[in-house]
């Protein structure tokens, strides 16, 4: 038995033919100053909007490129049809945030104008931290022929990280672009990235991939 083909250099990883971009969370209640983030959990949003053009820069050079674009967009259902007993615990102790984020239908669930999705993107709608958690993005993937996965987007700590190391775990590749993700702490930001470097990503910088990109 052979062993399994390994993609080694960023090149060969992010080729636009295998990888999805997957922008975690930026919707109006993590990124709006209107927002439940901000309003209710008192949330400072400086680290979170400054990565928002970052991202333009990323998804304008994934759709030129033919990268598959995907929107894991974090949703509540009413009447906590979503939620479970650990959830709201944890949510409840959570850092600057609120239980209610994101209700489904609602202003604070859509994604930001700035990175609206257009007919050519995927949006899959999350229930918890990662994006896999209970969705069909794996399905998506995979039925896309997607090897790589590129993760950006809010909060690099929690989702991102959580989105991320699952996709490592379901041999996927994946890369993150430390400059197109956010967090409220910066320390926190820096720890979630060098834990990944170190042991299941690449991390590199949006002008890296959108150099190789834009070469396809």
């Amino acid at each position: 038995m052979s062993a399994p083909e390994v993609l080694s250099t960023l090149a060969a990883k992010v080729h636009p033919g295998h990888t999805a971009l997957v922008l975690v969370d930026m919707c109006n209640d993590f990124l709006s100053p209107q927002g439940k983030t901000a309003v209710r959990g008192g949330r400072s949003l400086e680290h979170a909007r400054r990565v928002i053009p970052v991202m333009r820069r990323l998804l304008d050079a994934a759709r030129a490129a033919g990268v598959l674009v995907v929107h894991a967009q974090h949703t509540t259902l009413p009447e906590h049809l979503s939620d479970s007993g650990p959830w709201l615990d944890a949510r409840s102790r959570a850092t600057f945030s609120v239980t209610d984020l994101c209700v489904q239908g609602s202003w604070g669930q859509q994604i930001i104008d700035e990175l609206a999705p257009t007919g050519t993107d995927v949006v899959v709608q999350k229930y918890r931290y990662s994006a896999f958690a209970g969705t069909n993005l794996d399905l998506v993937l995979r039925s896309a022929g997607i090897r790589t996965v590129v993760c950006a987007g809010v909060s690099t700590n929690v989702c991102v990280e959580a989105t991320a190391r699952e996709a490592f775990s379901a041999d996927y590749y994946v890369v993150l672009p430390e400059d197109a993700c956010g967090s409220w702490s910066p320390q926190l930001h820096d720890a979630a990235l060098e834990t990944a470097r170190h042991r299941y990503a690449v991390v590199c910088g949006t002008d890296d991939l959108t150099a190789i990109w834009e070469e396809h």
